[in-house]
């Protein structure tokens, strides 16, 4: 039995990653061969050929200001995470201040991001802080959202259960709200490392020297079109890249919302009345 559930994952995660590639092979194919027969101008639209030769040619341009992005995207996408959860935290912790904080949390994504960043550059420069800042601020609200909903998804009748027991409310965070919001919270993580992306491509569109969104406007005056398809192409492949490492850590450690997921109730997945019972003998 086991060795055929094993063989039947193995062909699973093969399948999922077989798809997707057939896919992109097909499209890629179909682009290539309309490219040809429309006889298309390249400044309008390369084929994938052409964009594959421009970023060998421009491979060391290209490398150095895809540092340079990882960079802010990195430290952006951590200040993201600090923000959120803080702020969810926070938010949770008094009826009063999520009646006070929660609106603005919401205004807070109404304002169009193009337009505060060069407020940004103002007050900090043309340094690493105005992007951080731009990369936050696109991020933060997804992982803030999911947190604050993880945290009231937890089983009230479990919370019943400990206010009974005597937890505090630190206890009361840990061994219920916590476990429940591990999973929202990863799927705003999620999230937020696509938006990452698109946050440093604005705040370098704004002020910067370097950097893959700065490239791409230079590229698009010097109408380098094949250079900036690849330039695009690398920006989305840190975007995938980001994606499979916040999936990665969610399988890492949240091994039980998988397998939750994946078995059958009776197939020894936890139900609540065992995670109380579990949960009172540590009390």
């Amino acid at each position: 039995m086991s060795n055929g559930r094993s063989r039947f994952n193995l062909d699973s995660r093969a399948a999922r990653i077989l798809a997707p590639a057939i896919f992109a092979i097909i499209v890629l194919a179909v682009w290539q061969l309309y490219t040809v027969v429309s006889d298309v101008p390249e400044s309008s639209l390369p084929s994938p050929t052409e964009i594959a030769k421009a970023g060998w040619e421009q491979r060391q341009l290209l490398l150095d200001n895809t540092w340079v992005t990882v960079e802010e995207i990195l430290i952006g996408f951590a200040a993201a995470i600090v923000l959120g959860v803080v702020l969810a935290m926070l938010i949770r912790s008094s009826r009063t201040i999520e009646r006070a904080l929660y609106p603005w949390l919401v205004v807070s994504q109404m304002v169009p991001i193009p337009a505060v960043a060069p407020i940004f550059v103002i007050w900090t420069g043309f340094d690493l802080r105005p992007k951080i800042m731009v990369i936050a601020l696109v991020a933060f609200f997804p992982i803030a959202v999911n947190t604050i909903d993880g945290l009231r998804a937890a089983d009230p009748q479990l919370l019943r259960l400990m206010r009974t027991l005597k937890a505090s409310r630190w206890q009361r965070f840990r061994y219920a709200q916590l476990p429940a919001s591990l999973p929202f919270l990863f799927s705003g993580l999620k999230v937020a490392a696509a938006l990452s992306v698109i946050g440093a491509v604005f705040a370098e569109w704004v002020g910067a020297s370097e950097g893959l969104g700065y490239l791409i406007l230079v590229l698009n005056n010097a109408t380098e079109t094949a250079t900036m398809f690849a330039t695009i192409f690398l920006l989305a492949m840190i975007g995938i890249a980001l994606f499979g490492l916040v999936l990665l850590l969610e399988r890492l450690l949240l091994p039980w919302y998988h397998d939750a997921r994946k078995e059958p109730a009776d197939d020894g997945v936890a139900e609540p009345a065992d995670d109380a019972v579990e949960i009172g003998a540590r009390l």
